[in-house]
């Protein structure tokens, strides 16, 4: 290996990523035990064994070690609503209640350009905090909610996905716009944040049940104007949604038919949920390239259904996690990948470690069509990390002492951990958040009161 660059940074431990698919291939995971991975100019340019990588880093540069910890590339949160950060851990209901009772009240405050900021920098604190370095997140209908979210991730130089939430009926009317409204912010938006930086803009319809048919076509109008962006929306969580979009259109075959009519499937097109879907359905999602964004922790919460993960995989779709804060409890993609190893118990199946690392890792990049530039521990890739601590607490520390490999450690921190876990989280190659620096995280700067 030759001589790295002065510039360079280094980190010293566990190293594991994915190379494949372990829903199909068993040795698709890759460890190194005592490994360093060097970083420079926001990208990985060296990763291995530390007996090949040390002898090649400049004079001087000694790599932070973080000894038993697991480093991983950084964990994609593929659903989220930063806008709905006030309600999480609200009473329960279900979700046509849920949407009437907290979020529509919660996202009105978005109006304001100060409790947008404010919200926005506490949500990128909470992703760092819990080593989620790339999250695709709605936004609310107003433009300044999303100019804020945008305006604090790239101060922090982070990969986010986001857009204007577009809604035109069946919901109050101070968070719906008009199909002409929807598509001129949402394209002045679009023109303004796609690409710039790490930056990715979300053509965003709530879901079939608030939009029109005329606001539906006006988004997939759009994005045949911008192909590169995504579509981001909800698909199929709940019965009572299921037959009250089936109304709503009553010529579609289906919900996903639904979508596919005005052109809303494709690469790049992402759906959260998909928990109650035929094998039509799942086929058409399949052959269009269309992802899903598994939310178990919120599906388990509003009680919306289980998501059928195995049979979605194989169909060939890809598939991605989400918290789905607010609905979602937490925003630890740990403690989701927890919840998606019970709901596959609860289907009779199992998920693997490997399998469910995957799913926030590679596998999400591959779902967002990312997969060249993060998702792994490889050379050129985007230098976004996790240092995971497999002894944060006495139940990990006890836990994990006589851990049976790498995959079961990995597995134990799913079931086990949360926060605490997350010892480092690293951001194109600099230290975004360190547990031990900053154990006090930062509180959002908005009236206690507001709902």
């Amino acid at each position: 290996m030759k001589t790295l660059d002065s510039a360079v940074r280094a980190l010293r431990g566990t190293l594991v990523w994915f190379h494949d698919d372990p829903f199909v291939n068993d040795d698709a995971m890759r460890v190194v035990e005592d490994g360093i991975v060097a970083m420079a100019g926001g990208r990985i340019v060296a990763s291995g064994p530390a007996s090949e990588v040390l002898p090649a880093l400049p004079p001087g540069v000694r790599p932070v070690s973080y000894g038993r910890s697991l480093i991983l590339p950084g964990f994609v949160d593929a659903h989220i609503h930063y806008v709905q950060a006030q309600i999480v851990g609200s009473c329960g209901a279900q979700l046509l209640d849920w949407l009437d009772r907290y979020t529509f009240n919660a996202e009105q405050a978005f109006a304001e350009v100060l409790h947008s900021e404010a919200i926005a920098r506490f949500f990128c604190d909470e992703l760092l905090r819990h080593g989620t370095t790339t999250a695709v997140t709605f936004c609310a209908v107003y433009p300044q909610s999303v100019e804020a979210v945008f305006g604090e991730a790239e101060r922090r130089n982070m990969r986010l996905i986001a857009g204007k939430v577009l809604m035109d009926r069946n919901a109050p009317a101070a968070l719906t716009d008009t199909a002409q409204k929807g598509y001129d912010d949402s394209k002045t938006l679009l023109e303004k944040w796609h690409g710039r930086g790490r930056l990715l803009y979300a053509i965003t319809p709530r879901f079939a049940g608030s939009s029109s048919p005329e606001q539906l076509e006006a988004a997939g109008a759009l994005w045949r104007e911008h192909p590169d962006a995504y579509l981001h929306s909800h698909l199929a969580e709940n019965l009572a949604e299921v037959a009250w979009v089936r109304q709503l259109f009553p010529d579609a075959l289906d919900y996903v038919d639904v979508y596919e009519r005005y052109g809303l499937l494709g690469p790049r097109a992402l759906y959260a949920h998909g928990i109650h879907l035929s094998e039509r359905e799942l086929g058409r999602l399949a052959a269009t390239g269309t992802a899903i964004a598994h939310c178990p922790t919120s599906n388990l919460f509003l009680g919306s259904g289980l998501f059928r993960l195995h049979a979605a995989r194989k169909h060939g779709i890809h598939v991605a996690l989400g918290t789905d804060i607010g609905a979602g409890t937490s925003y630890s993609l740990l403690k989701t990948m927890g919840d998606a190893y019970k709901v596959a118990q609860l289907n009779g199946q199992t998920l693997t470690a490997a399998q469910a690392y995957y799913t926030a890792t590679l596998g999400a990049a591959r779902a967002l069509r990312l997969d060249d530039r993060i998702g792994a521990l490889e050379p050129g890739y985007e230098a976004d990390l996790v240092v995971l601590d497999v002894a944060a607490t006495p139940a990990l520390q006890l836990r994990t002492r006589n851990a049976d490999g790498v995959e079961d450690l990995l597995f134990a921190l799913m079931i086990l951990g949360d926060d605490r876990a997350v010892r480092a989280t690293y951001i194109a190659g600099e230290l975004a958040h360190d547990r031990d620096a900053d154990a006090q995280p930062r509180r959002p700067e908005v009236d206690a009161a507001r709902p």
